[in-house]
């Protein structure tokens, strides 16, 4: 077997082993059932340790095994704080861990005690200020989350993967400015913080709402600065996704930036530095959030297997990326849905988009390069969409008809709307001048992006309330990834 045969094994036995402990940990047949995979593979070896192939096999359960006790760790974890006290009594120190969360009527802090291995959800009024890194005193009554009965969301789970185990009913915190603001966070991050945060601001002081609002989610990422009806239209036409740090976004984006390198008259090589050098600023500007740095490394290793003309052989570098998410924290693939769009958009590029530009590339060369370069845009969306739209169903209830029609309209111009946002902050820490007429040039795309999405939103079957069984979102990949198959073979 080649080396690469035997590490694409060897993931996908570790990714089985993570997904196995994920859905049917504690159950007690899963757990022996390990256990005993785990065993007959040592003696298997030791037995045929000269059979190559035997060695592969005994080594994917060694992994497989791995993979299944490394999540069951995590889970204890879980099971244990879920088992404790309802309601604690809490009072002590401890610094903010991340950067907070501003929402419609208050702020989420994560805060994390000194000498503890959790931390605490805080939800504080928005108007005082508060920052990552800064130390803080805080009584309170800490109650463990409640799942809520109508849902099938775990919300418990969800907030544990990121070891938050506790929720601050009516916080008591000092005032950090009382007594001095201290910053105990990591310094670098802090920075990188701070930079963005006068980014935000310059935005807001240049462009009015909302279209200030997208372009900083275009920008630094999220869409909290967007009114609660502008967000619902995103939703409703399928663009949400440009305005979230995932790999989503950014396996769509770095395409275009690759193909606007190109438009610009950089060779394919200088083209794909370009589009990684765009990748990372934005990453940087979103302030090094998991999430963007998952789908920084997603992109990246897109980009990197269309450069060297190897797309529908990247498999192993996805598989790797995930592999290395999974071994820092495993209860991603259950847990955190940013993490499965990232990786599903990623392999739907990968898988179905050489299918079906090898179908269309004859029939599109009879057409102007305008029609071949929305089509190749409609085709990347519709290759990431099919292979995660079974996600969202189950997670959101909610089919987009518009979103495509949205994604052709839009996405050309993202780049360019990017490029003059860039250029309209930068220019506010040098020359105000300039940076006002930067402002004006990017005002127009973010307008025409407001109003378009505004317009598809409201059309009458803009979108439809689905939802979908996790029966159904087996059934849609098998029978995805069969035709794949099928398709390639053919």
């Amino acid at each position: 077997m080649y080396k690469a045969e035997i590490f694409l094994l060897s993931s996908l036995s570790f990714i089985f082993g993570v997904f196995s402990a994920s859905f049917f940990y504690p159950d007690i047949f899963s757990v022996s059932l390990s256990r005993f995979i785990l065993i007959l593979a040592i003696i298997l070896f030791f037995v045929f340790y000269k059979n190559k192939i035997v060695a592969v096999i005994c080594f994917c359960f060694v992994i497989c095994a791995f993979g299944f006790w490394l999540t069951e760790r995590k889970i204890d974890k879980i099971f244990f704080f879920k088992n404790s006290a309802p309601q604690i009594d809490f009072s002590g120190s401890g610094i903010i861990v991340a950067e907070p969360k501003i929402k419609d009527k208050y702020q989420e802090i994560i805060f994390k005690p000194d000498n503890n291995n959790f931390s605490i959800l805080i939800q504080e009024s928005k108007y005082q200020e508060y920052f990552y890194g800064d130390e803080l005193r805080l009584a309170c009554q800490l109650e463990i989350p409640k799942n809520k009965e109508d849902s099938d969301f775990d919300y418990q789970s969800y907030l544990a993967k990121d070891d938050i185990f506790y929720l601050c009913k009516k916080p008591q915190i000092e005032d950090p400015s009382a007594s001095g603001r201290k910053n105990s966070g990591n310094k670098f991050y802090s920075t990188i913080v701070k930079i963005k945060n006068k980014f935000s601001a310059n935005i807001f002081a240049l462009i009015s709402s909302p279209e200030s609002g997208l372009l900083e989610g275009l920008i630094i990422g999220g869409n909290d600065k967007l009114s609660k009806e502008v967000q619902d239209n995103f939703s409703r036409a399928g663009m949400t996704h440009i305005v979230a740090v995932s790999g989503y976004n950014i396996t769509i984006v770095a395409q275009y930036l690759m193909l606007l390198g190109i438009f610009l008259g950089l060779w394919r090589r200088q083209a794909f530095w370009f589009a990684v050098l765009g990748i990372w600023i934005f990453i940087l500007m979103t302030g090094f959030p998991s999430s963007a740095i998952r789908a920084g490394a997603m992109g990246t290793l897109l980009l990197w297997a269309m450069k060297n003309g190897r797309l529908a052989n990247a498999q192993n570098a996805i598989l790797c990326s995930a592999v290395v998410m999974l071994i820092w924290n495993p209860l991603l693939l259950r847990y955190d849905v940013g993490f499965q769009l990232s990786f599903l958009a990623t392999i739907g590029i990968v898988y179905s988009y050489p299918l079906i530009e090898n179908y269309t590339r004859e029939r599109l060369q009879k057409f102007p390069e305008t029609v071949s370069f929305l089509a190749e845009i409609l085709f990347l969306s519709l290759s990431a969409q099919i292979f995660v739209l079974p996600i969202i169903l189950f997670n959101f209830q909610k089919l987009s008809v518009i979103s495509p029609l949205a994604n052709i309209l839009i996405l050309p111009i993202l780049p360019i709307t990017m490029l003059l946002g860039f250029l309209t902050v930068a220019a506010s820490f040098i020359f105000h001048p300039l940076a006002i007429f930067f402002s004006w040039l990017a005002y127009i795309p973010l307008r025409y992006e407001i109003l378009t999405i505004n317009y598809l939103a409201n059309l009458k079957y803009s979108f439809l309330e689905i939802s979908l069984s996790w029966i159904g979102v087996v059934a849609w990949y098998v029978i995805l990834m069969g035709l794949v198959v099928y398709f390639r073979k053919k």
